[in-house]
């Protein structure tokens, strides 16, 4: 495994970026954000984790310490905890499994990384020590069900785990069994138990979900069919509820010939008022205006991704760039976003083979 520098960087404005080892890809790369073009510059590389898809920042020791947390998503599925102090991401402790299989997401919740893990259906808490480093597997919640598609629901499939606003309560998204799971974390031994389960409409696939800002709605985007569920959420009960459903697609011209699309990410603005997706096979990032109540999505066009197989989407944190991870084409490519329409436009692009994900300090 090599680790590598490109430059120096500032402190300021900076983006980490996960890919895929065994097609390529730098491992985690690190790069320099300049928030007023919404550039990237490559500042340094590690490939010391194999297959880091999906990352997520924590807080380390230290004032103003960060630990960066990464999947391995592998057949025996693992995570680690890496130290971006400087430009070269660097090792905390060991690599440490997950006890499940291709770890696709990860979150923190209840001082504790949970990951979800999509070939053996389960989601994995492992303790998070003082130091930053993760400890053991404290808790493997095995989901349990299957859909009507049978080529890729045959099974349970945990595609994203991630804690809701309120920091109560962990919702697990699986696409094989057409479901989102509503659990419950103590943070005292890192134990998961299942609160409840909402059924979505089976054969949809449901892969990620976002809320909004104002956090009493959640919005699951579907791969298997290209549309977006829009659902209430009650933090108090843990409840959530389907309310609609909308196209991520624009129809097709009688005798068309669609690609076959998978959507990948959802993200919603940071005033709530647009929702985009990133779909794979149309290459494209849609834009859906939301209503006041939250609860209709309206979709407004579509635009390129700037590559092939957009795997992830991104919102900087001014909310003025939006940035696409394409894992075909090898790059990373970011968009000005009109804060009036919410249209984004192309404004350049980095090479990164592999490219699974992008997040931000």
């Amino acid at each position: 495994m090599t680790s590598s520098a490109v430059g120096s960087g500032t402190g300021a404005g900076r983006a980490f970026i996960g890919s895929f080892t065994s097609a390529g890809g730098r491992g985690v790369t690190v790069a320099a954000v300049d928030r007023e073009t919404g550039a990237l510059t490559v500042l340094g590389a590690t490939d010391t984790v194999p297959d880091p898809s999906y990352l997520v920042l924590g807080h380390g020791p230290g004032p103003g310490g960060r630990v960066l947390y990464t999947v391995s998503e592998t057949e025996h599925g693992a995570a680690a905890a890496l130290d971006i102090t400087g430009d070269v991401p660097q090792p905390i402790g060991e690599i440490r499994p997950v006890e499940g299989s291709g770890p696709t997401h990860l979150a923190l919740a209840g001082g504790h990384l949970l990951t979800a893990n999509y070939g053996s259906g389960s989601v994995s808490a492992l303790s998070v020590r003082a130091d930053g480093s993760l400890g053991d597997a404290t808790s493997v919640l095995r989901h349990e069900g299957s859909g009507p598609n049978p080529g890729r629901q045959q099974a349970p499939h945990a595609h994203q785990v991630l804690p809701d606003p309120s920091g109560n309560w962990v919702l697990s998204v699986d696409l094989g069994t057409d479901s989102v799971r509503i659990c419950a974390l103590d943070p005292a031994n890192g134990v998961l138990r299942t609160h409840g389960e909402t059924a979505l409409r089976p054969g949809t696939g449901p892969r990620h979900l976002a809320f909004h800002p104002a956090g009493g709605h959640a919005y699951v985007l579907n791969e298997l069919e290209p549309t977006v569920t829009a659902c209430r959420w009650d933090a108090t009960t843990g409840v959530l509820e389907p309310v609609g459903e909308t196209s991520v697609l624009p129809e097709e011209p009688t005798g068309g010939t669609a690609p076959v699309t998978y959507p990948s990410e959802v993200v919603v603005s940071h005033d709530g008022r647009f929702l985009w997706t990133a779909n794979r096979g149309h290459d494209s990032i849609s834009v859906l205006a939301l209503d006041a109540t939250g609860e209709q999505a309206t979709l407004i066009t579509t635009v390129g991704c700037g590559g092939h197989w957009p795997r992830d989407l991104a919102l900087d944190p001014t909310g003025r760039w939006l940035y696409a991870a394409n894992e075909r084409s090898g790059n990373v490519s970011w968009f000005a976003v009109d804060p009036a329409t919410g249209v984004p436009h192309h404004a350049g692009a980095l090479e990164a083979p592999a490219a699974s994900c992008v997040i931000f300090a």
